[in-house]
Parts: structure tokens; sequence; C-alpha cells
């Protein structure tokens, strides 16, 4: 059991709620978000089938879906902007940089999602009854995940 405070930043798992979130395309490089998840990495399965029984091996990687909420703001969305581009057929890819960060801001965690691209745009929903602040919902596809430990 930790019994130092060192210890227990070193064995205990790290709190999500400390995070940043920077695009590449970005001019201030840094944008506020509420939640993302979809940082997922895995494989597809194969399945080889001969005389003997069945075999199972890795195949190809997963595609790479990641879903970002931000709160609704009055100015105009740069979701939508990105979003709208594919219209045109000049979509940027950006790559997109989750970084978990310990109560000083220093990195802990580094995940680099490349290539990404938006895919989905969701509005927030209305709800008459509620005081809840509006939240938009941008899903999109990229590459590729990687994870750097600091």
């Amino acid at each position: 059991m930790a019994t130092t405070v060192a210890d227990i930043e070193k064995d205990y798992p790290i709190p999500v709620y400390r995070f940043r979130v920077s695009i590449t395309g970005d001019d201030t490089n840094s944008v506020a978000f509420s939640e993302v998840s979809g940082l997922d990495i895995g494989v597809d399965t194969i399945t080889y089938k001969d005389g003997f029984g069945k075999k199972h091996m890795p195949g190809q990687s997963t595609d790479v879906n990641i879903t970002m909420k931000r709160g609704l703001v009055r100015t105009k969305s740069m979701f939508y902007d990105w979003l709208s581009s594919i219209r045109l057929n000049k979509v940027e890819k950006q790559d997109i940089t989750v970084v978990l960060v310990d109560d000083n801001d220093a990195d802990l965690v580094i995940w680099t999602v490349k290539n990404a691209f938006p895919k989905k745009l969701t509005a927030p929903s209305f709800n008459g009854g509620s005081n809840e602040a509006s939240v938009e919902s941008l899903e999109l596809m990229a590459d590729e995940i990687s994870i750097e430990f600091k």
C-alpha cells in the first residue's frame, strides 16, 4: 500500500479531468473540450479454418473513431467550418494531441492522433426544462493513434 506522496503519485491511477487538446490547424493551438472519447487502439481478428480446427490471428488495425465534445459559444463553430470544407472536396486533415496533465500542468500521457478529419457534427439536445450548457459533439476519423508516457 502506498504510504508517501511519491508512492501515491506513482502507484494510483491518474485522474481524467485534467487534460488539454491541441489541433494543428487551430490558431490558438489549444482548444477547450469537456470530453474526448474513442482513443482506442486495436486490431481486427482473422479466423483461419482448416481440417484441424480454427486458429485466430491479428489482422489490420481497426478504424480510429474519436468523439470530442465542447460547449457551444456565440461565435461561429470551428467544427462546422471544418466539416463544411468537405463539401468543397478540400478537407484538411489535422493532427490532434490529447495530453493528460497533473496538478502542475506537467504532461503525463500524450495521445497523438494522425490525419484526423470530421465525419459528423451533432448539435446540442434542446430541452426547455433544463439549465445545462449547450454542448456540440464532433466525430472524427483518423489514420492512427500513438501513445507516449512521460
